[in-house]
């Protein structure tokens, strides 16, 4: 039997790692396997195009997820791109079940509704008054033996359900219990905790390693499930993130100067009438949309009042990219035009209501103390370890990239994935 079991630990980067390998559960599952040493993400960094690419194998021009956010300018809140039928794109999960695996994921992004999925519980969650976090599970995927699992482990999260380290601690038991019930081919998993505690107080310090507490408990609680199950020796085990953070010093709200600029009408009860181009943050970079993307003047419009912009050096942004351009050197295409790069320490608001300038606010993860969304070659980069019986002992690669992920478990499990672009990382597998 060929098992594969991947912790995706959200925004847990390589300078983590010293931490993390004094911790029991690394030297129970990771000591003497094998890692990359600088894992390249995707553009942008954040986390729901991450993880389709690390689940798929495709770059973000291709699957298509260009956000953690759908572009509906002006609601609040901005819906997520949960739903798995966003993906242009097959996913690891169609490919290994087309093979006989069975497979299960918890709080994956871009997973809702995937009918590929045997064990599910969605990243996804209550849609309105009137919803609930079970109806939610269940809509989005999670059949009537996982409902139970999820009902067992409600008391975990109960009333405090998008809450770190809450909502990561009932999908590490849920996880956990997955694997001792049902011993999926494929389980892909997702805390978040790491990521949360980085946008609160930033990249580093004394909150990191509070963090790195957690995963070690909940890693404990993989290591026993598969070894009550009996498949621990059997079973690769991988540890990956999508993304790194830099410190953020301010926000700033595009949308108030194109407003200003007769491109967004807002009605007299503040809500958008219209609208001909619209920012919308990807944390630390942000992307514009025009309402008609083959309309030239508007689109030279709009580009001469970014050029504008950028020449004064105060908005935060220090580069623009065409949607041409993006694509050509990042693989990063889609329905917008333009993509605005940060200066280093502004992040990007939704706002069309003054100040231009806001302040920072944990309440959403693009506002933060710190946040991502930059170019994938800044600041401190993702990681990846891995042990089992199809991974070598004490291979040290240098680099890689996250779009080498999935082929990597297709192969173990002896599939491929038709037409990735990523390839399976040979210098660790046996």
């Amino acid at each position: 039997m060929r098992k594969v079991v991947v912790v995706s630990s959200d925004a847990m980067v390589g300078e983590d790692l010293e931490i993390y390998k004094e911790m029991p559960s690394y030297k129970r599952l990771f000591e003497g396997g094998s890692r990359v040493q600088k894992v390249s993400s995707i553009y942008p960094t954040v986390t729901f195009p991450a993880h389709a690419t690390m689940m798929s194998g495709f770059y973000p021009g291709r699957h298509g997820i260009f956000s953690n956010m759908q572009l509906i300018p002006g609601s609040d809140p901005t819906p997520w791109q949960w739903n798995s039928d966003f993906l242009k794109c097959t996913d690891i999960f169609k490919e290994a079940k087309k093979k006989g695996l069975t497979t299960a994921a918890v709080l994956w992004p871009v997973t809702a509704f995937n009918p590929s999925i045997d064990y599910h519980i969605a990243d996804y969650w209550a849609q309105g008054d009137g919803d609930t976090t079970l109806e939610a599970f269940k809509r989005a995927g999670a059949c009537d033996s996982v409902m139970e699992i999820i009902k067992r482990h409600m008391p975990l999260f109960e009333g405090r359900e998008r809450i770190h380290p809450y909502r990561d601690d009932f999908g590490m038991h849920c996880a956990a219990d997955i694997i001792r019930e049902f011993a999926p081919d494929l389980l892909m998993v997702h805390p978040a905790n790491i990521d949360d505690a980085r946008h609160k107080y930033g990249v580093f310090g004394p909150h990191i390693k509070d963090a790195l507490r957690d995963l070690d408990k909940w890693m404990l609680l993989i290591a026993d499930a598969l070894e009550e199950r009996g498949i621990l020796e059997e079973t690769d085990i991988f540890l990956v993130s999508d993304h790194g953070q830099l410190d953020v010093r301010r926000n700033i709200a595009l949308n108030v100067i194109f407003r200003e600029n007769g491109l967004i009408d807002v009605a007299e009860d503040g809500s958008i009438r219209d609208w001909k181009a619209w920012c919308l943050s990807n944390g630390m970079s942000a992307i514009v949309f025009l309402k008609d993307k083959r309309d030239k003047d508007l689109h030279d419009r709009v580009r001469s009042l970014l050029d504008d912009l950028l020449e004064e050096g105060l908005y935060g942004f220090s580069r623009i990219f065409e949607e041409e351009e993006a694509m050509k050197i990042y693989s990063y295409g889609g329905p917008f035009s333009f993509v605005l790069e940060t200066d280093g320490y502004t992040a990007f608001a939704d706002s069309y209501e003054r100040p231009l300038v806001k302040p920072l606010d944990n309440s959403d993860y693009r506002f933060g103390n710190a946040t991502h969304g930059y170019l994938p070659e800044k600041g401190p980069q993702p990681l990846l370890v891995a042990k089992g019986p199809h991974i070598k002992s004490g291979i040290v690669v240098e680099k890689s990239h996250i779009v080498n992920e999935a082929p990597t478990y297709a192969s173990i499990l002896g599939f491929e994935i038709p037409g990735a672009d990523g390839t399976a990382i040979k210098e660790i597998l046996k």
